[in-house]
């Protein structure tokens, strides 16, 4: 039996010890919001331990943040992650969106700093009344209610951190503050993601550190990206897509070889949980998954009446 086949038999037997999760962003538009639910309908088979809701600068998405949580919650059966900043509120307005969560029925937050007002790349100011920093909102949210609590991590520190001592040490401090888990900021090389963790467990730190995998479904989009949130672009992948900008058939094959390689290399490395960012697109998502040797979780049947 040939290397590519013993993995592919190892996986296949392996896929009940790996755990995925999905992220959408809420929908702009009716064209969207269909996109959005064919998506979660294609993915929801795949019984993913959670899916998250993204928060726009300074909670621009707010209400349609919550009305597709709860939608979810309503006409699904997974378990909705909704994300929530600092950016922009007080910690009474704040507080009344986690006690809204959590009468909703939501018992999972992605609590995050959030980025500035102003975009990506300007100063980042505290609202004077509002949460300072993440950790600070970790701790609200505990204080609020039982919820679990993820955070972000970054495999390449994060763009305003000045040192990886500084970088680790914020993670710390949300883990203090009661963080479960912790979701990365996407990435390609995996040997950056293997050295963040040695260097997260050297600082006593042992919540888990989950990849965050992106698709690479439009490479411009991807590097812009990557610009903006400290992200590198390796030399190789670059090639990969060269000269496909007006051929999306070919450029979908190399995309999913490329999300193929990434995550089987990371099982390879022991890892078992992935958290993948959809950008409301199903496919490529769902192709991974079936590399990985998930399959689709058939409904129990319905009890006969007595």
């Amino acid at each position: 039996m040939s290397d590519d086949a013993k993995r592919a038999s190892r996986l296949l037997g392996a896929n009940s010890h790996l755990n995925v999760s999905f992220e959408f962003f809420p929908p702009k538009t009716p064209a969207m919001e269909e996109k959005l639910w064919q998506s979660i309908e294609r993915l929801a088979p795949l019984a993913p331990g959670f899916v998250s809701v993204t928060y726009g600068a300074g909670g621009s998405t707010r209400e349609r943040t919550h009305a597709t949580v709860s939608r979810i919650l309503r006409e699904t059966p997974l378990r909705p992650a909704a994300h929530l900043t600092c950016v922009a509120a007080t910690r009474d307005e704040v507080d009344a969106v986690v006690r809204g969560y959590g009468e909703a029925g939501v018992r999972h937050i992605v609590a995050l700093r959030g980025d500035p007002e102003q975009g990506v790349g300007t100063a980042y100011a505290p609202h004077p009344g509002g949460y300072q920093r993440s950790s600070d909102l970790v701790a609200g949210i505990r204080k609020l209610g039982d919820f679990e609590v993820s955070v972000a991590a970054y495999p390449e520190k994060h763009p305003e951190s000045p040192d990886w001592m500084t970088d680790i040490d914020m993670l710390k401090r949300k883990v203090d503050a009661g963080a479960d888990r912790a979701i990365t900021q996407f990435f390609f090389d995996n040997d950056r993601y293997e050295a963040y963790v040695e260097r997260v467990r050297a600082a006593g730190i042992d919540i888990p550190i989950v990849p965050g995998i992106a698709p690479v479904h439009n490479f411009a989009q991807i590097a812009r990206f990557a610009a903006g949130c400290g992200a590198s672009i390796p030399d190789w992948l670059a090639q990969r897509f060269e000269g496909l900008d007006d051929d999306p058939a070919t450029r979908q094959l190399v995309a999913a070889a490329v999300a193929a390689e990434q995550v089987l290399d990371l099982v390879d490395r022991g890892v078992t949980d992935f958290h993948f960012y959809t950008m409301n697109r199903a496919d490529l998502v769902y192709a991974i998954c079936h590399l990985l040797g998930m399959r689709p979780v058939k409904p129990a049947p319905a009890e006969a009446a007595a």
